[in-house]
């Protein structure tokens, strides 16, 4: 990976008229700032559709993009909704974050209005589509439309076992029940695939390049577990053991309990980990770099008995380890990969990280403890790293700043000499910049100096995340010079993205 510099920036935290960001013309103007701004990526969270908690990181699945990410201008110009259509819904009232509710009740009517005007029109598009995506799409499309015809309750408590279990002859009976929502599911997924696919060749021809988080877990509640539940660790009900979580540490009393399915690594192993080699494949449709999200995990997984209400009563489980790195590496020459190697970390993990060959990642607002010495703190870096000043599940920098020990903040003062004429930010994004990472990233929200009313998430907690939204205006031709500016004095400058 050369020298260069990215901002990591939701989807979902883009400006739009429509609630929430799309991949329009709004996404265009982004990639259009990051060029100017000397930027060479753009890190957004995962792009799946959510679930209950509104968490990119908890999808119905791991191939399907997210419907309320379909931009509503485009499918205006492609003839398949009116202005006047869209106008009449509402989109709720602050434009500073997103109101999920109001969506989820608002969006599917109108995409309903384009899948009944452009399915006949788009016959062949769709077919082809469906065609070169049949590995995951039908199970997709039936999965969603299913539970709607169950009121959107989670698989394992559908009523109707024989299709729960998933019994051949109830998968045949509800695709034809269930036909017009199949139709539904699958035309969202061509528009949404459309215009992402569109996006993406703007973001190159610009030198942009996108990073995406690959979460290692997927949701219980998603497509990919009730479609082949004989790649996860569950009985012949499909009810799990154990489940995924973190053990209790410095910020989590109780850990965290995720509740996500656990892989069967053993079945897995036995079919030259088919079911991850086709996950990277379809990941590979949206992004150019991926940052395994968890990479301990791999090493090593935290196994909570199912039922328990904290991670505390875990236990430590071997993972896959090279096995499935070396696979990866090997199916997937063109791919680069981030390793996320945050949280506990033991020699063995360290191992697989030097092993597997990737960078892994060094967090500015966790480098500065007064107490004891930091192997984040940027003179302990050797190249073969991403630097962040933090990322979605930390504060802003100046939320950081209000929050944290002062012995830390004042720790980072003498550290990085850090003023009040520069701002304490930009001093912050000063010491990545000037790191010798060869890749530096940095939350849009801390490039604007917001504090922590703009956090995207806090682990551990239930509602309220995943909100934040970038106001129209925000982004000036003053910022981005002095970001460009700086890029330039570290030597990060984008000089053209390549494949």
């Amino acid at each position: 990976m050369k020298r260069s510099s990215g901002i990591l920036m939701p989807i979902s935290s883009l400006p739009a008229p429509y609630g929430i960001g799309t991949l329009g013309a709004e996404a265009r103007k982004f990639v259009d700032f990051l060029a100017a701004a000397g930027q060479s990526w753009w890190q957004i969270l995962p792009v799946g559709p959510t679930s209950f908690g509104d968490s990119p990181y908890q999808s119905f699945s791991a191939y399907a993009g997210n419907p309320y990410f379909v931009d509503l201008d485009l499918l205006r110009e492609d003839g398949l909704l009116k202005q006047s259509e869209i106008e009449a819904v509402t989109w709720g009232d602050d434009p500073g974050t997103v109101d999920y509710q109001t969506i989820y009740e608002n969006r599917f009517s109108l995409l309903r209005l384009a899948t009944d005007r452009g399915w006949a029109r788009d016959e062949e598009q769709v077919a082809a589509f469906a065609k070169e995506n049949e590995g995951w799409l039908p199970d997709y499309a039936l999965f969603m439309a299913l539970k709607r015809h169950f009121g959107m309750k989670s698989w394992t408590e559908w009523p109707d076992e024989d299709i729960r279990l998933r019994r051949q002859w109830a998968v045949e009976r509800y695709r034809t029940e269930l036909a017009e929502d199949i139709r539904l599911f699958t035309y969202i997924q061509y528009l949404f695939f459309r215009q992402w696919e569109s996006l993406r060749s703007y973001a190159h021809e610009k030198g942009i390049g996108i990073i995406g988080d690959l979460p290692i877990y997927v949701a219980m509640d998603s497509a990919d577990v009730w479609a082949d539940p004989r790649a996860f660790q569950l009985d012949e009900r499909n009810v799990p053991a154990e489940v995924a979580g973190v053990p209790p540490d410095y910020f989590t009393a109780d850990g965290q309990l995720w509740g996500n399915p656990l892989y069967d690594w053993d079945a897995m192993k036995a079919d030259g980990y088919g079911w991850w080699v086709r996950r990277i494949a379809g990941a590979s449709r949206l992004y150019d770099i991926l940052r395994i999200d968890h990479f301990r995990g791999l090493e090593s997984y935290w196994a909570v008995p199912y039922g328990e209400t904290t991670a505390k009563n875990g236990r430590w489980v071997k993972g896959p380890g090279m096995d499935l790195m070396r696979v990866l590496t090997e199916k997937f020459p063109n791919i680069q990969f981030i390793a996320e190697d945050l949280g506990y970390l033991t020699p063995e993990v360290r191992q697989l990280l030097k092993e597997s060959g990737l960078p892994g990642m060094k967090v500015l607002e966790f480098a500065f403890d007064s107490r004891e010495p930091s192997n984040y703190l940027p003179h302990t870096y050797t190249p073969h790293c991403v630097c962040y000043a933090g990322t979605h599940d930390n504060s802003t920098l100046m939320g950081w700043k209000d929050e944290a020990d002062p012995g830390d903040i004042a720790m980072a003062r003498r550290y990085l000499g850090l003023n009040e004429e520069e701002g304490f930010h930009w001093g912050i994004l000063r010491g990545g910049q000037s790191s010798v990472a060869e890749l530096f990233v940095a939350q849009m929200q801390d490039y604007l100096g917001l504090g922590a009313e703009a956090r995207m998430n806090t682990p551990g907690t239930l509602g309220g995340n995943w909100r934040w939204r970038m106001l129209p205006g925000q982004i000036t031709e003053e910022l981005t010079e002095k970001i460009a500016a700086m890029t330039r004095l570290y030597g990060r400058s984008n000089d053209g993205w390549r494949t």
